[in-house]
């Protein structure tokens, strides 16, 4: 019913001669934001009074007035042109464009706000709404005053939370549901009693994927430094195993075996992982660390696409051979998981983890902020003042 309602019939022909599918009459060409010209550290931010206007070239986008950004780990490898040769042909598969068009780059990942402008084909959105939605990689961020968006990769904002705890969310939330849900073979309907182990659960994907999974039943068992047990078990962790302490696969081979890993962390966990699941009962590791994109910067798209190929298909069938399934996991966006994460969350199930906001000038300390890494919790830019947050 929600994946219906988002499609509107477009408009009858008379619309069909404007290039612009615009609804507003009000017409903007700059805003304020912080963008980058080319890749590196921190020093390569800055705040611009001029950057360009986002403009609606589809019918089925949505212009949305930033009130709060999130940050992500990945804006610090975006900043230093992480995955940049794929995502360049993401912007521009035909090559159609000048040379580095991809600069000035705006990042931020994560956008609660207002809906300002609908192409004529939007339905399911008006002026006025305010949502959240997680900004694809390929496109520019939710660092500055207003951001484009395809009204599928937005969702209406649950009631009861602020944008600034709105902004925590929408870029874990659909990483995680992209990863449990779509690679995962987990749903709400087959979750309770299962076993899940999180490596590396009190960032942001780890710390979304515990409330999701025990608001389905699942019983969720999470690694972390001891400082961190805290904050996981808060969320609803039932058991927590200190990796600072001792040799952490030790602690876990001593538990009962595993129906689903969720690996954020990669590295050497994958050589004693595996070993952790119920064989030959369909269970799954889903590492989000893969050499996917660092393969297309080093080798080329062609090259580092059929490197990356090789890589999965011989891991997937060696482990295969061993009764269990090795998946790499990606981020995608979905409005449609958002809907379903807005009514967990105003039902109570899943609460935002803020640990620090900043104004929109200190961006660049913000950025410091999640470089320094250890996070418990999200960082979070306000975009635009609103009256009681």
């Amino acid at each position: 019913m929600l994946m219906s309602s988002r499609h509107g019939a477009l408009s009858t022909a008379m619309h069909a001669h404007y290039r612009a599918f615009s609804t507003a009459t009000r017409r903007h060409t700059v805003m304020h934001a912080w963008v980058i010209d080319k890749y590196g550290d921190n020093s390569v931010l800055r705040f611009t009074k001029n950057a360009s206007f986002p403009i609606i070239d589809y019918p089925n986008e949505v212009i949305v007035k930033v009130h709060a950004a999130g940050l992500n780990p990945i804006d610090i490898n975006m900043r230093g042109g992480y995955g940049a040769a794929t995502l360049k042909m993401k912007r521009d598969p035909l090559n159609i464009k000048r040379t580095d068009s991809e600069f000035p780059l705006i990042l931020g990942r994560d956008v609660s706000g207002v809906i300002m402008e609908c192409g004529l084909d939007v339905s399911y959105f008006k002026p006025g709404d305010e949502v959240w939605a997680a900004v694809p990689p390929w496109k520019q961020g939710s660092l500055a005053e207003f951001v484009v968006l395809s009204a599928n990769e937005v969702s209406h904002k649950p009631k009861s939370l602020s944008h600034v705890e709105a902004a925590c969310m929408p870029y874990v939330a659909s990483t995680a549901w992209s990863v449990l849900v779509n690679t995962g073979g987990l749903n709400k309907d087959n979750c309770a009693k299962k076993r899940i182990l999180i490596l590396g659960g009190s960032g942001g994907v780890g710390t979304f994927a515990i409330q999701l999974l025990k608001s389905w039943g699942a019983h969720v068992t999470v690694t972390c430094s001891q400082n961190a047990e805290h904050l996981v078990r808060g969320i609803g962790a039932d058991d927590v195993v200190d990796y600072t302490a001792r040799p952490v696969e030790k602690t876990l081979k001593s538990l009962e075996n595993f129906d689903l890993i969720l690996d954020s962390i990669g590295g050497e966990t994958e050589s004693w992982a595996l070993s952790l699941l119920k064989p030959w009962c369909g269970a799954k590791y889903v590492t989000l660390v893969t050499p996917f994109l660092r393969n297309t910067d080093q080798l080329g798209l062609a090259d580092g696409m059929m490197r990356s190929g090789v890589t999965i298909a011989t891991k997937a069938l060696k482990h295969l051979t061993k009764g269990v399934h090795y998946r790499w996991g990606f981020f995608a966006p979905s409005g449609s998981a958002l809907d379903e994460i807005c009514e967990l969350v105003d039902a109570g199930k899943i609460r935002p983890v803020l640990q620090e906001q900043f104004a929109f000038p200190r961006v660049p300390r913000a950025f410091q902020k999640v470089e320094g890494g250890h996070a418990r919790g999200k960082t979070v830019v306000t975009v635009a003042r609103v009256q009681g947050e």
